[in-house]
């Protein structure tokens, strides 16, 4: 399933309270304390994604584990800012990649300028690219 398919709201809160296997009201409840935020219909009506259906679930097993709501909320918080470092380490580790292959870029030039002389070298790195 595509990232987008994922957070597409498909379900209304009877069959995404079964899916998750909580009363619809439980569902009330985790939107009013900001556990989850279902897209609603021009009509107001609740719709819930696949993703939403995955958080239930996670929800589901950290109280049944004997989490309060309050602790739920912190390593919900807690798991989207772990989230949000990853993703900034993927982000930099690319700019590392893409920094190294520039230095090696730049020492193969230096390379090619001493092993033909600079007057020579020079004309040439002008058309490498």
């Amino acid at each position: 399933m595509a990232i987008n398919d994922r957070n597409r709201p498909v379900y209304m809160i009877g069959v995404a309270a079964e899916l998750a296997g909580v009363h619809p009201q439980t569902l009330r409840t985790y939107e009013q304390k900001g556990l989850v935020t279902p897209q609603r219909t021009s009509g107001n009506t609740r719709m819930y994604s696949q993703a939403d259906i995955e958080r239930l679930e996670f929800i589901n097993e950290l109280t049944s584990e004997g989490i309060n709501l309050a602790g739920v909320i912190r390593i919900l918080d807690l798991q989207g800012r772990l989230d949000e470092r990853d993703s900034e380490i993927d982000d930099l580790h690319r700019r590392v990649r893409r920094l190294a292959d520039r230095v090696h870029e730049l020492e193969t030039r230096e390379s090619v300028s001493s092993l033909m002389g600079e007057p020579h070298a020079t004309a040439i790195i002008r058309y490498l690219p």
